[in-house]
């Protein structure tokens, strides 16, 4: 088993309880084990014109390899209504492998650590909430990336 830690994000159809029915798809996934959540988080789109994003980090004990992760939460975004029209768009749900264990992947489907971590608020607070001292597997702290992305444009519910 290693520890995942997944983003997930909503801004349609009652976004927090997108996430709720998301985290309940994540603790049933098989070879896997819900650890912990974080807070959720109402925040600013990255596209201007569109719903505010409710947004929380799960841990995930897994014993999947990363891609049958990944398409086990395309599945559960599948199921949940999302629909892929624009990057950044508007969408139900989104479920983001922010990190894998130790790993660093760089594959075509998968990046770990997400490739744009360092500059998402809405991920690297939720992320401090469960594991505060972390050292990811590239060499950053995670306190060093939460120095240089300032809590702006977050609301902790």
């Amino acid at each position: 088993m290693e520890r995942v830690y997944i983003g997930l994000g909503s801004n349609l159809a009652d976004p927090a309880e997108q996430l709720r029915n998301a985290l309940t798809a994540l603790a049933q996934l098989s070879h896997s084990e819900l650890a912990g959540v974080s807070s959720f988080y109402v925040s600013d789109s990255l596209l201007p014109g569109q719903p505010r994003y409710t947004n929380a980090v799960a841990a995930l004990d897994s014993a999947l390899e990363p891609l049958a992760l990944l398409d086990a939460l395309q599945a559960i975004e599948l199921d949940q209504g999302r629909e892929r029209h624009e990057r950044w768009g508007p969408r139900t749900l989104d479920l983001d492998i922010i990190l894998f264990g130790d790993r660093v992947i760089d594959e075509p489907r998968l990046k770990v650590p997400h490739y744009h971590l360092h500059a998402r608020p809405f991920v690297l607070y939720p992320l401090a909430e469960l594991v505060p001292n972390l050292q990811l597997a590239d060499g950053r702290s995670l306190n060093q990336l939460l120095a240089e992305c300032p809590f702006v444009g977050l609301e902790r519910l």
